[in-house]
């Protein structure tokens, strides 16, 4: 499939990788960042200068040594790089549903987490989660792991050592064109861009023994699909 929106298409894939801070090492500092087009080729990436002081680099997942991030750049030129890319010379105020102009569409698994790490704003119905979309979660509470959700649905294997932000941005994307490529029914095309998640209990239990497949094919009025998508 040729991505929409021309060459790099319309969507963006975004992936962060976090650093530990704090006297235990859990707070989540972002230290490394990748964005990718629809056609899979890099739009930015680099290391990002911690905020705070760094107590657990998380070497065995993150692969980071303090040498790569002592002249890396800083975070607010990250933000204003990240907000150029995903604006794309629209202005963020003038950014509407269905009326948004040249802004890109926002792609990654548990992006709230990402752009909060980053200090970034970014409108919620300009942003596709792999965590959030109702057909590729287990329950409307509970998300799949990008791990599993690549497995299924792609057929291959991700987070199998040191991780990647590229490989992240290539998963979700990946995730991203196949539900959007989907062919749903056209009946509830009014869909406001908010996900509901008000499944009741029974359809939570249904849910949850469907194959990846028949859960792919899950259509519903209460929420946003994405082969609505421009």
């Amino acid at each position: 499939q040729m991505p929409k929106g021309g060459a790099g298409g319309r969507a963006v894939a975004m992936a962060c990788k976090m650093v530990g801070g704090g006297s235990d090492g859990s707070v989540d500092l972002c230290a490394r960042v990748c964005l990718i087009g629809e056609d899979e080729n890099i739009i930015f990436q680099t290391y990002v200068k911690p905020t705070a002081p760094v107590t657990n680099y998380r070497y065995e997942v993150t692969g980071i040594r303090p040498e790569y991030l002592r002249d890396a750049m800083p975070l607010k030129l990250v933000q204003r790089r990240i907000q150029d890319i995903l604006c794309n010379g629209e202005p963020l105020w003038k950014i509407r549903p269905r009326s948004y102009g040249r802004a890109r569409i926002l792609v990654g698994h548990i992006v709230d987490h990402d752009l909060e790490r980053l200090g970034l704003d970014y409108p919620a119905f300009m942003i596709r989660d792999t965590a959030k979309y109702p057909p590729l979660m287990k329950t409307s509470k509970l998300s799949n792991t990008l791990k599993y959700l690549t497995q299924a649905y792609l057929g291959y294997d991700v987070h199998t050592g040191i991780q990647d932000p590229y490989e992240d941005c290539v998963a979700a994307m990946r995730l991203y064109i196949r539900m959007r490529s989907q062919a749903h029914p056209r009946d509830y095309a009014s869909g406001s861009g908010e996900v509901q998640n008000n499944y009741p209990a029974w359809r939570q239990r249904e849910m949850e023994r469907m194959s990846p497949e028949e859960l792919l094919a899950l259509s519903g009025s209460d929420y946003y699909c994405w082969c609505l998508d421009p």
